[in-house]
């Protein structure tokens, strides 16, 4: 397992759009999330102990959420040496986990690469004009979201997030 640091893409970016297919078997795009104030965007995985480690909690966070808020949490491990993260196993921990946000599968990593994301999980958090506002750990995104709820700018210096390296195919 290596332990990896999130990139630190520029606060400021733009969202990048998307068509990945989610376990409710429909396919998802950043446009579907246009009425959301914030938009969570997490890169994660199902055998990561990093992301296991949070994801008790980040469903917990989503639940207690504003509607304002929507969370997309992103598989770009599809990598065939990882059956673990196949799509169906997906189904499997998200259920066990009592996930009801979507979890998209970035079977071709087109999303992953677009956004530099690097490890699992790696956090983005994009106000209403799906502007860059935050990235970074899990530590910190509860008050990133809050803060671009009651219309302020989250902590300029932020931490960033690490984890798993993503499993690249060649």
């Amino acid at each position: 397992m290596v332990l990896l640091q999130s990139s630190m893409v520029p606060l400021g970016s733009s969202a990048h759009d998307f068509s990945l297919k989610g376990l409710d078997g429909e396919m998802h795009s950043l446009a579907d999330y246009s009425d959301a104030k914030v938009l969570v965007l997490i890169f994660m995985c199902n055998h990561c102990p990093y992301v296991q480690e949070i994801w008790d909690d980040l469903v917990t966070l989503e639940n207690g959420m504003s509607s304002e808020v929507q969370f997309v949490s992103v598989n770009s491990n599809a990598n065939p040496a990882y059956p673990e993260d196949s799509f169906e196993k997906m189904k499997e921990y998200a259920e066990e986990k009592g996930q009801k946000f979507p979890y998209l599968y970035d079977e071709g990593q087109e999303m992953a690469r677009a956004y530099d994301a690097q490890c699992t999980p790696d956090i983005f958090v994009y106000g209403e004009e799906r502007i860059l506002k935050y990235r970074g750990s899990f530590d910190d995104l509860e008050s990133a979201v809050n803060s671009l709820l009651s219309g302020e700018e989250p902590a300029q210096e932020q931490v960033y997030s690490q984890g798993c390296s993503i499993k690249w195919m060649e």
